[in-house]
């Protein structure tokens, strides 16, 4: 088995993720990650979340353990486990898609038509240079994956909308790829065409975030955890007039 290596992290680095803490019991930690700081396997980074867990690790112990990642520059709800038993059973229940992603986003131009529904477009990972994307394809196309998300509009004006998501399939990119395949890119997503200026507001980063996750807990029943948007995300909104 392979062993773990702690990482070494200053004293803001340990007051920095402990600072993140929105939940904790004896078998799970959950966090509040904000935008731009890579889940795992960031390039041109000092640390990423994962290895900043070592600042909960017990003396010659591991370090809680991810269940799902989000992306760099989404912000949100994100999930570990802190005992081997809590991992595998989380892992299981992510697998058998028993865990519920709520997301907010803002798209441009306005709000989608119709205002809710569900997209099902199988997607497929395409690689360029060290860049990997997801395009929409045939679900017969021999790499496609099933990809299905739910969407319902909160509030839209003319030229912006603030939409809930809900994943049914956990596909990389999938919310960034099937908004923009319905003509709605999320704000500030420059790899899917997303706007980078929306009613002269600059857009100040991706305008993803996770802001619940329901999951069976590993001790039993269910657990439901909020995490409401950050500055920049609220500000925008507000901005926008999608309050």
């Amino acid at each position: 088995m392979k062993v773990q290596t702690p990482v070494k992290l200053s004293p803001e680095e340990v007051a920095f993720v402990r600072g993140l803490v929105m939940y904790e019991d004896a078998e799970i930690l959950a966090l509040n990650k904000p935008a731009g700081l890579s889940s795992q396997g960031g390039r041109g980074q000092v640390h990423t979340l994962d290895e900043l867990l070592w600042a909960f690790a017990k003396p010659g112990k591991a370090r809680p353990r991810l269940i799902h990642r989000l992306d760099r520059d989404t912000s949100g709800v994100i999930l570990t486990a802190k005992t081997k038993p809590a991992a595998g059973f989380l892992g299981k229940a992510l697998m058998a898609r028993r865990f519920a992603k709520t997301y907010l986003a803002i798209v441009t131009p306005g709000a989608p038509e119709p205002k809710g529904g569900r997209i099902e477009q199988a997607l497929r990972r395409d690689e360029t240079g060290r860049e990997a994307y997801m395009r929409p394809c045939p679900p017969d196309h021999p790499d496609a994956e099933l990809a299905v998300s739910r969407y319902r509009t909160l509030k839209h004006t003319d030229g912006a909308a603030l939409l809930e998501l809900d994943p049914e399939t956990g596909r990389m990119h999938q919310l960034r790829v099937h908004l923009a395949h319905i003509g709605r890119p999320i704000a500030g997503d420059a790899r899917y065409g997303g706007a980078l200026v929306v009613g002269g507001q600059p857009v100040p980063r991706l305008m993803l975030h996770a802001t619940a996750l329901k999951f069976p807990h590993p001790g039993g029943g269910e657990k439901r955890l909020e995490a409401p948007p950050p500055a920049d995300f609220a500000g925008l909104v507000a901005a926008l007039g999608l309050v």
